[in-house]
């Protein structure tokens, strides 16, 4: 009878050792999924940023600011920055 009584008692206890972590890992479960929907909403946050950033700074969109600005601005030829170099050293260094 005591080892009846003993088994049961030892069935019960396992059983609610078992319940509680089935507990636990549902809540782990939950709070990574949680945190993984977190993610995702950062990255699609990040994503729509760089999207912003490429439209600022596509070409097009640079060439039409840069036509508002009245820049006065001038190209560079290879062959001016050729003599700069080989008449002034320093020149090249700044």
């Amino acid at each position: 009878m005591l080892k009846l009584l003993l088994c049961l008692f030892a069935g019960v206890f396992i059983g609610a050792i078992l319940l509680e972590l089935r507990e636990q890992h549902l809540n782990l479960t939950y709070q990574a999924n949680e945190l993984h929907n977190q993610i995702q909403a950062s990255q699609a946050q990040l994503w729509n940023q760089q999207l912003s950033i490429a439209v600022v700074t596509a070409p097009n969109a640079i060439a039409e600011t840069m036509k508002d600005q009245d820049l006065k601005l001038t190209n560079p030829t290879a062959t001016t920055l050729k003599r700069a170099w080989i008449e002034d050293p320093d020149a090249a260094a700044q």
